[in-house]
This record gives structure tokens, sequence and C-alpha cells, in this order.
């Protein structure tokens, strides 16, 4: 961060020279003009006009070298703030899910990036960095004469005042059109997400509906926002037009009474509209300014640091056993828990079955345990140390979890299963795939291991995505593999791949724990965890459960039997 702040204010510092070259040399045209009419046309000398002319070439060649020189200046500088922020947007994306929800999470920070980088490579940052210049012009201007300099002055305040009214003005219009404009992008992301459903049952018409009223109400933000900055952009720019053919008026009578040449007139009103061109360039660019500088607010308020450097002393890969102690769980945001003082222990080689009945907080308890969402009291332990020993990518190397929802990636089906490790080994993905019985599957494709699978795995079935979801949780042997639902989408042959490689799990000693109604996803358990309200209804060894547990679980016998009849967990 320190070196970042260096290469900022360094960026700043050179555009902050080069804006005052730039203005300095701004002067060249206004003493050339002095010089043509108080010097050339009184002596009638091509000499020295062609040696005026030499000079003023040079003079530009060297400004229009400086300008350049600040634009690309600027661009740099919107290119570090985007490599700054980017990382920390693209966290908000990826680790939304154990943060409080938010519409637009992460996504609107990526456009903060755009907008910030957008108005640092225009026109607008110049105008700003020529702002503390215009009373050195208007300095000049009352060299020249001091009436001219009154007139030059009066107008400088009258440009000043708009550019404080589009400030104040513009403020609140434009924030609101940043906010309309991410509720209508979230909007047609969820309807282009959820698209088969709106195609099949015909409501598309009625969603369209909806987004009518919400373009409508971005448009009628955005012209309203567009419209007082034009206006007010517009009238500085007649301003400034009178105030040069004013400038000119008044250099006129003094020139007719003597008091100035006709090369101050001239003079002094081109120097006047150099004067004011900045004030009227960013009342111009104002609404560009705003979005700007709300956008940054906004980054440095949603997008702080991520924390998820290596630790100094980087712990050896768990291998004994995962324990949750009075454990206190809610969603990222809520205050209200959703597991309340849960404790249970798991050893290498066992498998744990969590079973209730729906918003029993079964799903809640997955995320907390892989590190989702935070606890608000107690502990969940892998060997003894709490998950937050570990950074965020070297726990992950430990964790194998498959969601209820699989969600795959734009990419090959090896890339998927690798967890998009471009250096994964080869034999590592095929052993995956092997675990989760998905091997025989992905050859059988024509393209094999490298098939493109689409967005959010388009190309394959529901039962494919979960089968290779299960091989990228068995991807690199994980110690603690958890299964929320993972035979919702299996038939028989996937369902009895799933139980190997549950089995395989325990075989390298490691833990699994699965969470499911259908018995059969539960086949060769070795304790039960059952749930009810988010507290311990009952845990312990399977067959002990199954005899104790209170209501139709105990009512059916024999949870052996349950299993293998392949029925359903009752709640």
């Amino acid at each position: 961060m320190p070196g970042l702040l260096s290469m900022l204010r360094g960026g700043a510092l050179g555009i902050g020279v080069t804006s005052c070259l730039v203005n300095i040399l701004a002067l060249t045209g206004s003493l050339f003009m002095l010089q043509v009419y108080d010097r050339v046309i009184p002596s009638r000398s091509l000499p020295t006009l062609i040696g005026l002319m030499g000079i003023v070439v040079t003079l530009f060649a060297f400004q229009w070298l400086l300008d350049l020189t600040r634009s690309l200046l600027l661009g740099q500088v919107g290119r570090t703030v985007d490599e700054r922020f980017a990382g920390r947007a693209f966290s908000l994306i990826a680790l939304s899910a154990s943060r409080k929800p938010k519409q637009d999470a992460g996504v609107q920070s990526i456009r903060d990036i755009d907008t910030v980088r957008g108005f640092l490579s225009g026109p607008g940052p110049g105008a700003l960095f020529d702002l503390p210049w215009m009373p050195f012009y208007l300095a000049f201007c009352f060299l020249f004469h001091t009436w001219i300099g009154v007139t030059a002055a009066t107008g400088a305040l009258i440009l000043t005042g708009l550019a404080c009214l589009a400030e104040c003005k513009s403020r609140e219009p434009i924030r609101k059109t940043a906010i309309l404009l991410a509720e209508r992008m979230a909007f047609a992301d969820a309807v282009r997400h959820n698209s088969e459903v709106v195609v099949a049952m015909g409501f598309a018409t009625m969603l369209s509906t909806r987004w009518a009223s919400l373009n409508q109400r971005h448009l009628d933000s955005h012209q309203h926002s567009a419209t007082l900055v034009n206006t007010l952009s517009t009238l500085s720019r007649s301003a400034r037009m009178l105030l040069q053919s004013a400038v000119l008026a008044v250099g006129a009578v003094l020139v007719i009474r003597q008091e100035a040449t006709g090369g101050i007139m001239i003079a002094s009103s081109i120097l006047v509209s150099r004067a004011l061109a900045p004030i009227e360039l960013a009342i111009a660019h104002w609404r560009g300014f705003a979005a700007a500088r709300q956008a940054w607010a906004r980054l440095n308020h949603e997008a702080p640091e991520v924390d998820d450097a290596e630790r100094d002393v980087e712990l050896p890969a768990p291998r004994g056993s995962l324990s949750v102690t009075n454990l206190h769980l809610g969603a990222p945001g809520s205050k209200t828990p959703i597991i309340r003082g849960l404790s249970f222990d798991a050893y290498a080689g066992e498998a744990v079955g969590i079973v209730g009945p729906s918003a029993s907080g079964k799903s809640s308890l997955a995320r907390g345990i892989v590190g989702l969402w935070p606890a608000f009291a107690g502990d969940v332990r892998l060997d003894k140390a709490s998950l937050g020993q570990w950074s965020r990518t070297a726990l992950g190397r430990h964790i194998g979890y498959l969601p209820q929802d699989v969600a795959l990636f734009d990419g090959t089906i090896a890339e998927n299963i690798a967890r998009f490790d471009a250096n994964a080994p080869s034999d590592l993905i095929i052993a995956a795939a092997r675990a989760a019985g998905v091997y025989d599957m992905i050859v059988g494709l024509p393209l094999g291991f490298d098939t493109e699978i689409g967005e959010r795995g388009s190309i394959l079935s529901a039962g494919q995505r979960q089968r290779i979801g299960l091989a990228r949780a068995l991807y690199a042997d994980p110690f603690l593999v958890v299964l929320d639902e993972p035979n919702s989408n299996l038939d028989a042959e996937g369902e009895l791949a799933l139980s190997r490689a549950i089995e395989s799990v325990r075989s390298r000693q490691g833990v699994v724990l699965v969470i499911a109604h259908r018995a059969t996803a539960l086949a060769g358990i070795d304790k039960v965890l059952v749930l009810e309200g988010g507290r311990t209804k009952a845990f312990g060894p399977a067959q002990a459960v199954v005899n104790t547990a209170p209501g139709s679980m105990a009512v059916s016998g024999s949870f052996v039997r349950l299993l293998r009849a392949g029925g359903e967990l009752s709640s």
C-alpha cells in the first residue's frame, strides 16, 4: 500500500508540473498577438514576423508535447486505480456468499472502477488542474489594464458561481441515477439467468412491464441530471463568449481613449478566453466528475482490502478431527441466529449424516463449517485450530464443498474439476473424476476433459453438473468434505457412485458431512446429527440415534433398513 500511495503522489506531482508548464506556454498566443499588433504592423518588418512565428511554432510544439504527457500521466493514474481496486472488486464478488447480501455486490465496484478510470482518461481532470491557474491569467489582465482585469474577474466570479451551482444541483440526481442503473442491470441479469423458467411458463410479458418501469425511472433520472448539467454547461459557454466580447469592447474603449494599444485589446480578449476556459470545461464535464467522485467514495467504502495473505506460520494439513463447539450462526448481515449452541465432533475416517426438517439449519450449518458464514459465537476447528488461522486460499485446499445449487463456470470440465488451477496435474484431475464415478461419462464425450461446458455448465444435465461438482469437491483429497443434498439430481448409478465416493473419503481418513433427505445418500455413515430449529435434537452413532430419536425415525425401526430401502428421511 505505501508503494501504491507513493506512485499516486508521484503521478499527481508530474501532472501538476506539466500543468504548470502548459499554462505558462498558453500565454504564447496572447503575447504573439500583442507583438504582431504593437511591433510587426507598425514597423512593417517581415523578418520580425518570421522570427516570432518560429518562436511561436516551437512553443506550441512544446505545449502539445506537455499536454500529451499530462494526458498519458492521467491515463496511468487511472490504470493504477484500476490495479488497486480490481482485485478487491473481484473479491467482493467471489466472497459475496460470506458477506451481507447486497444487490449487485461487487459488480457495482467494477463499474465504479471503469467510471473513475474513464474520467481520469478524459479531458475533465486536465480542466481541474488548470483551474488554479486562473488567478495567474487574471493577474496578466490587470497588468494590461485595471479595467480589463476587473471585467475578467467579474466574469470569473460568474462562471465560478455556475460551477458551484452545478456541484450543488447535480450531486443527488447523479447519485440517484447510479442507483437506478444498478437496479436495472441487476434485474436484467436475473432474467437472463432464469430465462428457461421465463420462457417455459410464459411470463416474459409480465416481466417486461417491470423492466419498462425500471428503465423509465432510470431514463427520467438520467435525463434530469443531463438536462441540469447541459443547461449550466451551455450557459457557461455563452457567458464566456459574451465576456470575451465584453473585454474586447472595454479594450476598444481604452484604445479610443489612448490608454491601451490595439495589441493589448486583442491579446487581453484571447487571454480572458484562456483563463475562463477551464471553468467552462469543468462545468461541461461536471457530471463525469461527480460520478467519478461518488464512484471513488464507494470504492473506498465497499471494496476494502481483503485479508487473504499467507500467514507467517503455515499450519500443516489437518488430519485428525473436526470440532464444532457452541456454534451460534446466522446469515451475514443478520442478527438472528439460525444455529444455536450447536456442538459435535467428527474424527478422521468418519462420515456424519446431518438430517432434520426443512428450515432446521442444515445448509446454514454447512456454510458455517466450511467458513462461508462467520460465527456469531463459538468455534469451528480442524485439528484444534480455528478456521481463521488459515488464509482463505490455504483453507480451501483442505475443504471439499458441494452446495445444493451446483455452480460450474464457463470453461472445460478439467478446469472446473481442478478449481481452475492452471498447474493442476492431470493425475489429480483424473483421480477426482474416478472418485466421483464420473470418469466414464467424461471420456465418453467427444472432447472428454477438454469439453467446454458453457456458462453455469449449460450443456450438461443437472445430474452431470452435480457429479462434476462432486469431483471438484474431491479434487486433491481434501480432509473435510461437506456434501449438501449430493443426490438430489442423481439416478441409481449416480447414487451408487456417491456411496463409493463417501467410502473412499473414509478409507483415506478424511471426514465427510452429508446433508440429505433421501436416505440413500446416507449409506455407510457412522454418526447422525439430527437438527430441529437450529439446535441439536440428537447426535451419536447412527444405530443409537435411530433407536433413541423421537418421532418417525424411531418408529421406522432399524436405521439400516431405512437406508437400504432408499426411502425419505422423515422430519
